[in-house]
C-alpha cells in the first residue's frame, strides 16, 4: 500500500544484496517526462495505467534486481498475469504489510499522491479494503513491517526472499507452495488467510518450542487457537487419537470455515491432514514440518492417513494442504539420529528422479552424518540441506502433479517402501520410517539385480552411499513368511500379485510385477547378512 515504505526498504535490501533497484513510479516519470500527479491531471488514470502496465510487464521479464511497484499496479489484470508468470519462474512477489496508521502517516507526509485526493485517510482505508485481497493472493511472500526501522525491515525481507519455494500444481490439485527457509514459519498467517476464525494447532510435546512460536503467531494475527497435543511418532497415528480430536472439534463448534495446522514430524502432519480431510468433509489446513523426513516427504503431496493393526497408512485420503512451511530453524532441535533417518527419503528421491541429489550426498556425507542442530544455522551445511530439501520436494512435486491419487507415476515415490513398510509393521514401529526405507531400497536393488534390471555395482554403490550417511542397510528377522504376508497387504499389491517399484538406472524407476518367488526370498536373505 501507499506509505508502506517500498522505495526505502527496496533500496536498503538491494544495497545489502548488491542488486540493482528500480522504482516503477520513477521509471514511469522518466518515460512520460512529467510527474505522475501532472500526468493524472492531464491524461487521467486509464492512460496512466496503460503506461504503467507496459513498463511493469517489461521489467518483470528483463530486470534482475528488486523492483518496487506502485500500489495500484497489481490491480491491473495484465500485471496480475505477469506477476503469476513471474512466480512460476521462481520469482518472489513480496507484499510489504505495514501497520495502517504508520502507512497512512507516511503517505500523507510524502504528498504527491493523486489517489489520496480529498480525505486522504478515508481514501487510504477504502483502497486498502479493495486492494488487500489482491495483494495477498498475488504475493508468495508477506513481510510484516510493523514498528520496524527500514534497515530491520530490509533484513527481514532478505531473509524471506532467500527462502526456496516449490510450487505444486496439477490436475485435481489446488495450487500451493512449499516454502523452505530460515523463519518460514512466519508466513503461517499469510498461508491461512483471512477466512478461518479458529485454528486447531495439532502438535506433539517434543516440538513444544516450535508449537509455542506458531501459537504466538496465530494469536497475534487474530485467530482463536485450540491447542491439541498428540503422542509422538507413529503412536499418534491411530483412529483413537483421531477420534479424540474429532470430539474436541465438535465440542468447540469447529465449522467448515475453520482450519487445522499440523506442526511436528511426519506422523503428526499425516494425522493433521487426515483430520482436516475428514472433518466436515474437508477444511483448510497447513503443514509445518519440524523434521527432515517430514519436510521432504510426509508434509508434501496430499497423502493423509492413519495406521491400523493390519498395516501402515491403510486408512486415509488424498487431500492437499493450503501450504507447507519448512522452517530450517526447527531443525536446530532435531537429534542427530532423527536427522539422519530423514536422509533415507532424500536418497530415494535421488535414485528415482534427480541424480544430482546423490552427488550432493556423496560430496557432503561426512558433514551430514555428523549433523549437530546446535551449530546448524549459519553453517556451511545449512545451504546444502536447504538445496537437498528443495530438490527432494521438487521430485515429489513432479510425481504428485502428474498423479495425485497414485494411479500411475506417483507410485514410483514408493521405491523401497514395500519392504520398508513390512519392517516398520513387524518391528511394531520401533524402526523409524527413513531407516526402514533405506533397507527397503537395498532389498529393491538386490531384487532388481536378481531380475536383470541392474548389476552388482549398482547395489554395492547404493549400500556404500547409505552407510556413508549413517543409514542402515540390513535388517534381521527370522521369518520370511511373516514379511511376505505383510508385503501382500501392501497398497501396491493387486489381489495376490506382488508389485515392486525398482530402479533400472539412476534417475529412472519402473514397476516389477509378480517377480519370481525365489528372487523375492533371495533378496530377503540378502538384507539379512
Amino acid at each position: 500500500m501507499m506509505g508502506a515504505g517500498k522505495t526505502r526498504i527496496g533500496k536498503e535490501s538491494a544495497h545489502m544484496l548488491g542488486l540493482p533497484f528500480a522504482d516503477a513510479d520513477h521509471v514511469i516519470e522518466h518515460r512520460i517526462h512529467m510527474s505522475i500527479p501532472d500526468y493524472f491531471a492531464e491524461h487521467g488514470e486509464p492512460a496512466f495505467r496503460e503506461v504503467e502496465r507496459d513498463i511493469v510487464c517489461s521489467y518483470l521479464k528483463h530486470f534482475r534486481g528488486i523492483f518496487a511497484l506502485g500500489g495500484g499496479a497489481p490491480m491491473t489484470p495484465a500485471i496480475q498475469d505477469a506477476l503469476k508468470e513471474y512466480k512460476q519462474h521462481g520469482g518472489k512477489v513480496v507484499y510489504l504489510m505495514a501497520h495502517p496508521e504508520e502507512a497512512m502517516e507516511r503517505a500523507n507526509r510524502g504528498g504527491g499522491r493523486p489517489m489520496l485526493h480529498g480525505d486522504a485517510n478515508a481514501r487510504w482505508r477504502k483502497l486498502f479494503v479493495e486492494r488487500d485481497p489482491t495483494y495477498t493472493k498475488l504475493a508468495n511472500v508477506i513481510v510484516r513491517t510493523h514498528s520496524m526501522s527500514p534497515i530491520r525491515a530490509a533484513e527481514r525481507m532478505i531473509d524471506v526472499i532467500n527462502e526456496r519455494i516449490v510450487h505444486v500444481t496439477g490436475e485435481g490439485i489446488e495450487d500451493y507452495d512449499v516454502q523452505i527457509g530460515e523463519g518460514a514459519l512466519a508466513q503461517l498467517p499469510h498461508v491461512l488467510g483471512s477466512g478461518p476464525v479458529r485454528v486447531a494447532l495439532i502438535h506433539t510435546t517434543s516440538v513444544r518450542r516450535h508449537s509455542d512460536h506458531a501459537r504466538t503467531l496465530l494469536r497475534q494475527a487474530g485467530y482463536d487457537v485450540l491447542d491439541i497435543v498428540i503422542p509422538d511418532a507413529e503412536m499418534g497415528k491411530t483412529i483413537e487419537v483421531a477420534n479424540g480430536i474429532w470430539e474436541r472439534l465438535g465440542n468447540e463448534g469447529f465449522t467448515r470455515s475453520d482450519a487445522i495446522v499440523g506442526i511436528g514430524g511426519g506422523a503428526c502432519t499425516d494425522l493433521a491432514g487426515f483430520v482436516a480431510a475428514t472433518w466436515m468433509r474437508g477444511v483448510h489446513y497447513v503443514n509445518c514440518p519440524t523434521s527432515l523426513l517430514a519436510m521432504v516427504d510426509a508434509s508434501t503431496g496430499g497423502k493423509t492417513g492413519i495406521n491400523t493393526p493390519q498395516g501402515k497408512n491403510l486408512v486415509g485420503s488424498f487431500y492437499t494442504p493450503a501450504g507447507v512451511l519448512a522452517d530450517l530453524q526447527t531443525l536446530t532441535t532435531l537429534p542427530n539420529d532423527i536427522f539422519i533417518e530423514g536422509l533415507g527419503e532424500v536418497v530415494k528421491s535421488g535414485y528415482i528422479g534427480d541424480p544430482e541429489i546423490l552427488n550432493i550426498l556423496r560430496d557432503h556425507a561426512e558433514e551430514l552424518r555428523n549433523f549437530d542442530g546446535a551449530s546448524f544455522l549459519g553453517s556451511d551445511l545449512e545451504p546444502v540441506v536447504a538445496e537437498l530439501i528443495e530438490r527432494t520436494v521438487r521430485v515429489k512435486a513432479r510425481h504428485v502433479s502428474a498423479d495425485l491419487r497414485e494411479a500411475g507415476l506417483r507410485e514410483f515415490l514408493n521405491y523401497g517402501h514395500t519392504f520398508g513398510h513390512a519392517i516398520e509393521q513387524l518391528e511394531h514401529f520401533r524402526w523409524r520410517h527413513g531407516n526402514a526405507v533405506a533397507v527397503g531400497m537395498v532389498y529393491a536393488a538386490e531384487l532388481s539385480r536378481l531380475t536383470g534390471f541392474v548389476d552388482t555395482a549398482f547395489v554395492d554403490d547404493m549400500i556404500e552411499l547409505l552407510e556413508s550417511l549413517g543409514l542402515p542397510t540390513t535388517w534381521h528377522h527370522r521369518s520370511f513368511d511373516d514379511v511376505l504376508a505383510v508385503m501382500h497387504r501392501d497398497k501396491k499389491a493387486r489381489g495376490n500379485t506382488l508389485r515392486f517399484v525398482v530402479v533400472d538406472e539412476i534417475g529412472h524407476a519402473t514397476r516389477l510385477v509378480d517377480p519370481p518367488a525365489d528372487a523375492v526370498e533371495d533378496a530377503f536373505r540378502f538384507v539379512q547378512d
